[in-house]
C-alpha cells in the first residue's frame, strides 16, 4: 500500500501510539517525527488541488490538523485510526475555512461539485466544500463507510488503495462504495 511505502515502519507508529497512551514521556516528539512526513505529503496532494488564491498552506494545513488532533485524547488504536482522524480533521479545517470565506462574500448558492479525478481540475469554491460538507454528513447518516471513503479520497487526498488499507477492506469495496457515495451525493447536492 502506498502509505505503508511512505512510513519508514508502521508497527514502530503503533508502538509509539501505544507508549503515548501509557505516558511515555517522548513518545509524541517521536510519534510526530516519524508522521509529519506522511501527513505533510497527504496535505500538499490536497491544497495542490485549492484555488490559487487559497491562503491555507499545506504547512499550516498539517499542522492546524495535529492541533486539533492533540487537543483531544490520543487514543488511536494504529496508524491507520490516526491517518484517518488526521484527513477528518483536515475535512474540518477546510470546510471552515470555506464556510469563512463564503460567509464573507455573502454568497452561498450551492453548486455541482466534481467528485471524478479528485485533483483534475482547479479545486472546488468555497462554496463547494460547504455544500458537500453537508451533504457528507447526511451520507454519514445512511452509510458511515461511505462516508469515510468519500472523506479520506476527497479531503484527505488519499488513494483507494491507502483508503482500503486504512478501513481494512478489500479496494474492490472501496471502489465500488466511492462509485455509490458519489452517485449518492450527486442526487443529494443536486436537490
Amino acid at each position: 500500500m502506498i502509505l505503508a511505502r511512505m512510513d519508514p515502519d508502521r508497527g514502530e507508529i503503533t508502538g509509539l501510539l501505544n507508549a503515548l497512551r501509557d505516558g511515555e514521556p517522548h513518545a509524541e516528539s517521536r510519534l510526530i517525527a516519524l508522521i509529519y512526513p506522511t501527513l505533510r505529503r497527504i496535505a500538499y496532494k490536497h491544497m495542490r488541488c485549492e484555488r490559487e488564491d487559497h491562503t491555507l498552506q499545506a504547512t499550516a494545513l498539517v499542522h492546524e490538523a495535529y492541533m486539533r488532533l492533540a487537543g483531544r485524547p490520543m487514543d488511536f488504536k494504529d496508524r491507520n485510526h490516526l491517518y484517518a482522524a488526521a484527513a477528518q480533521a483536515m475535512r474540518q479545517i477546510l470546510v471552515d475555512y470555506a464556510r469563512q470565506h463564503r460567509s464573507a462574500k455573502r454568497g452561498g448558492s450551492y453548486q455541482r461539485i466534481d467528485l471524478e479525478g479528485v485533483c483534475a481540475h482547479p479545486g472546488p469554491q468555497p462554496e463547494k466544500f460547504v455544500s458537500l460538507d453537508e451533504a457528507l454528513s447526511r451520507l454519514a447518516e445512511w452509510d458511515a463507510r461511505q462516508s469515510q471513503i468519500v472523506e479520506l479520497r476527497y479531503f484527505g487526498g488519499l488513494t483507494e488503495e491507502e483508503i482500503a488499507d486504512i478501513l481494512g477492506v478489500s479496494v474492490r469495496t472501496v471502489k465500488r462504495e466511492w462509485r455509490l457515495a458519489k452517485a449518492w451525493l450527486y442526487a443529494e447536492i443536486g436537490k
